[in-house]
Parts: structure tokens; C-alpha cells; sequence
């Protein structure tokens, strides 16, 4: 695709939502003040309309890349634009229960080009509701991220790329009020993908939306960086169980604590499925958040001498070239990785100028098979912190980080899948990008 130039604007203060206002009385508002801020929404609004460009936008998970859910044309520039195979399914993102009324009950037309659902001397089409299984969930957790599956009703005002020629979508009504206004401003229910190129580690700030979209995408807007930093949970109520496609923000236990969830089964894969069949969502068939570096994933009951003789190996390893390598630490692992003794850690490390914090380096001495002289490499290390929240907030973040310094390897310390609610999203993601998941 040709070349475009991408702006980035800023609406960082929208995030802050509209108080006791509603959706309709806060757009108003912005709009008759004319602020910064709400012309960067009518342009993105206007674009989103009109444009098969899409646009990128700040949520409560990751940023999203939008279009028109009911335009083939626009639908097929975020497969552009994410480079991103066409039979992955997209999720629907809505501003209201009102909105995915109307995606439910689309007008039916006429041949003579009137809208009736129905013609004289015949029944009335009767209207579709969400079903009921849905409704504790969306009590609890709406809007929020939790994405729920729904029938496709027949006429359908979705493009059909937006399903994959499944017979049912994916929709989900967002928390961020920056995202919700944006829907509410184009009036139209947004297909949106994380707005990252397919299989890299999914953006939490505008500037990794940039790094990985710039030339492809028109628009990116600027809300700060995303809060929960993993996608959204997607459920399927459809099916008896039902069943979680994709982990995310919402754990399983909060699902089982909803009326008629209480039996709620996993229907995912960590890693990375072979499949002939259309996915149901999302995430479930290719491989995905993965940086340009191999990434190591250490399973939480590996002991810290297999962890260091298993990264010292590779150090020592001419043929597997790991010449600068990154460490991604959360609960248990000490700065250095005992790479080199404690004292000569403390007096050689370094902070590094990064977009995240606190990442430093440190020389490892090395000894490469076949190589009499000892060498010296570098290690670059994160620790992400000790709790769930922290972890899934900074490890995409992390990821983008230590790609762009350009290291060989990434090893990164699991976490237990049953630690909190997070937990189990952060090793789906995380073993899906890793290239080698180990348990030493």
C-alpha cells in the first residue's frame, strides 16, 4: 500500500471522562466549546465515516485500530494496514446497549427501497434480544473489557469481513469514556483490533501505535498510555458450558461468580493452533505478540539454577548468537540473574534511556564455546513488579522496549496461571509469543 502521512494528535484530557454527563450532554458540550480536543474526535469521526483508512484510538486494554463495522471497504483497511490474516474474526466495540440493539434488529429493505420489517399481511419480525445468559455479565462488567459472542441476525449490517464467514460476532462496550465518545461522535459500531502490525506485541501507547503503523494509518489519537494493558476476556454464552475463547482483563473466577457461569469452561490455547477452521475469536489460531528477538519463557517452578545455567548456555553458545540479551523479571528473579557475581552487578550497571523506567544493563563475562579469550556481552534487565496488575500493565511495554535495543533473546519469568485474575492472560500472551516455553 502506498505511503501516508500519520498525525498523532493529543486528547489525553478526554480520558478523564464525562462526569455526571451523559454521552449525548458531554459530546455537546465539547463540541459548542470547540476545544482542541473534540475537533481531533470530529476528524477522527468524519474520517471513520468516510475513509477506508482506519483510525487509532486509546481503550482501557491496549489501543485499538477502528473502522466502520458495517463498511467492506473501510473493514479491509485494518487487514491492510495490521498486515493481518482475513479469516481472524474482529471484535465489535459499541457505545451503548442501544447500539448493539440496532446491530441486532437491522432495517430489513424493501425491493422498492423503503425500510418496513415487515410487509403488509405479514407477521412481524420479531425483535432479537441479547441472551439472557449475557445479562449478569453485562450487569457486572460492562462497559469493561469483556467481550461476549452473539448470532449475526439475518441482514446483517456488518461487513462480512468483519466476522471471517462466522456465524456469529464478537462485541464488547468499552470503559474508557475517551473510546466510548469517539464511537458515540462517528455513530457507528467500530470494528477494532489492538492497532499494532499482526503478531507484534500489542500497543499500550500512541508512540507504539506510531512505531509499528507510521505510513500505513492517517490518524492515531493520543489518550496516554492504556491502563489494563491486555486485551480484552472474550466468552461465549452460546455454547452449554459456556466457555472463555480468550483470556484478558476479566478472570475466570470473577465469571463463575455470575448466575449460569458457575460452570464455565476454558476453550483456549496457549499456543499457537493448526487449524483449518475459522477461529471463534480472536487470538485463538496464529501466532501473536511477538518481538523481532526469541523469547524465552520460563515456566514459575523453574529453579534459579536451571534458569542461569540454561541463559548461560546460550551466552557460551556461538550458534545460537545471543550477543546482547534481554531479562524480563516479576517475582522471584534478582537483578543480574547471578550472570556475574553480585558486587561486580552493583558496580557496573547502568540505566538506560528508554520509554519505559528503571531498565538497566549490565556487561556479562563470557566464555564462547570454541573461543579461548572471554568476551563480554550485554544484558539488559526489566523487572516488571511483583503483582498481576503491574505485570500486564508494563509487559507488552517491556517487550518493544528490549526489541528496539536490539537484542538477540528475551527470557522472561512466568508467572503462575492461578495467581489472580490476570494471570492466566499474561501467560496466554506470553506463550504465544514466546519460541520456547521451559521448565528447568
Amino acid at each position: 500500500m502506498s505511503s501516508t502521512q500519520t498525525r498523532v494528535l493529543p486528547v489525553q484530557r478526554l480520558s478523564q471522562g464525562p462526569g455526571d454527563l451523559s454521552l449525548a450532554e458531554w459530546w455537546e458540550k465539547e463540541r459548542s466549546q470547540q476545544t482542541p480536543e473534540s475537533k481531533a474526535i470530529e476528524e477522527a469521526a468524519e474520517l471513520l465515516r468516510s475513509s477506508d483508512l482506519p483510525v487509532a484510538f486509546p481503550t482501557e486494554t491496549v489501543y485499538g485500530l477502528g473502522a466502520d463495522a458495517t463498511r467492506s471497504a473501510s473493514v479491509q483497511g485494518i487487514y491492510r494496514a495490521k498486515q493481518r490474516p482475513s479469516d481472524n474474526p474482529l471484535i465489535i466495540h459499541v457505545d451503548s446497549l442501544d447500539m448493539l440493539d440496532r446491530l441486532l434488529n437491522p432495517t430489513v429493505k424493501s425491493n422498492t427501497g423503503s425500510s418496513p420489517r415487515s410487509s403488509p399481511g405479514s407477521p412481524t419480525t420479531p425483535r432479537i434480544s441479547i441472551p439472557p445468559i449475557y445479562k449478569p455479565l453485562i450487569d457486572r462488567f460492562w462497559p469493561g473489557a469483556l467481550t461476549i459472542i452473539l448470532p449475526n441476525p439475518s441482514g446483517s449490517e456488518l461487513a462480512p469481513e468483519v466476522t471471517s464467514k462466522l456465524t456469529t460476532f464478537g462485541v464488547r462496550m468499552p470503559s474508557s469514556p475517551l473510546a466510548r465518545l469517539l464511537i458515540h461522535a462517528t455513530d457507528r459500531p467500530l470494528a477494532a483490533p489492538s492497532a499494532n502490525a499482526s503478531t507484534k506485541p500489542s500497543p499500550t501507547t500512541a508512540q507504539h501505535v506510531y512505531h509499528d503503523l507510521q505510513g500505513r494509518i492517517e490518524l492515531i489519537l493520543d489518550g496516554g498510555a492504556s491502563g489494563v494493558g491486555v486485551e480484552s476476556t472474550v466468552v461465549d454464552g452460546l455454547t452449554n458450558p459456556p466457555a472463555i475463547l480468550r483470556p484478558g482483563g476479566i478472570g475466570i473466577d470473577e465469571l463463575r461468580e455470575c448466575e449460569g457461569w458457575e460452570k464455565v469452561e476454558v476453550a483456549y490455547s496457549d499456543g499457537t493452533l493448526e487449524m483449518k477452521d475459522i477461529p471463534r475469536a480472536p487470538g485463538m489460531k496464529y501466532r501473536h505478540y511477538s518481538p523481532k528477538a526469541r523469547v524465552v519463557l520460563f515456566e514459575p517452578t523453574s529453579t534459579m539454577k536451571g534458569v542461569v545455567k540454561h541463559v548461560q548456555k546460550d551466552l557460551q553458545d556461538t550458534a545460537i548468537g545471543a550477543h546482547n540479551i534481554g531479562i524480563i523479571r516479576t517475582r522471584n528473579w534478582k537483578l543480574g540473574l547471578d550472570l556475574a557475581p553480585e558486587a561486580e552487578v552493583a558496580s557496573t550497571v547502568k540505566a538506560v534511556s528508554a520509554p519505559i523506567e528503571n531498565l538497566v544493563s549490565f556487561p556479562v563475562p563470557v566464555q564462547e564455546t570454541g573461543n579461548p579469550s572471554t568476551c563480554t556481552k550485554m544484558a539488559y534487565d526489566y523487572h516488571l513488579g511483583w503483582d498481576a496488575t503491574a505485570i500486564a500493565h508494563g509487559l507488552f511495554s517491556a517487550l518493544r522496549a528490549l526489541d528496539d535495543l536490539d537484542v538477540d533473546v528475551i527470557y522472561v519469568e512466568g508467572v503462575s496461571d492461578d495467581e489472580g485474575h490476570l494471570s492466566a492472560a499474561i501467560m496466554n500472551r506470553l506463550r504465544k509469543a514466546a519460541g520456547a516455553e521451559l521448565r528447568v
